[in-house]
């Protein structure tokens, strides 16, 4: 296994995480923004009031996005496999 490799690995599973955390981080902040406007406006600061919502989107956006997070999680986990195979068969022919 060259050093390119593991960086392109390394490189792969970190375009994963962005892929997979941004749309939630994004979403997330701004129905707390939306609900911070909203407490500011009308003077209510009750902690509930951001946190159930946030957690409401984000129920929904794991059960709406969670095709697109299989396929994309599983494509991953398939390249990393065939990289370990193509080391494996590397060191097993050298």
């Amino acid at each position: 296994m060259t050093e390119d490799t593991v960086i392109q690995v390394f490189k792969d599973a970190m375009i994963l995480v962005f892929k997979l955390a941004g749309p939630l981080l994004i979403i997330s902040m701004l129905v707390g923004l939306v609900i911070a406007i909203i407490q500011a406006a009308t003077q209510v600061h009750e902690q509930t009031l951001s946190f159930v919502p946030k957690v409401l989107v984000i129920a929904l956006l794991l059960v709406l996005l969670s095709s697109f997070y299989i396929a994309s999680t599983s494509s991953f986990f398939s390249e990393i496999f065939d990289v370990i195979g193509n080391v494996s068969t590397q060191t097993v022919i050298s």
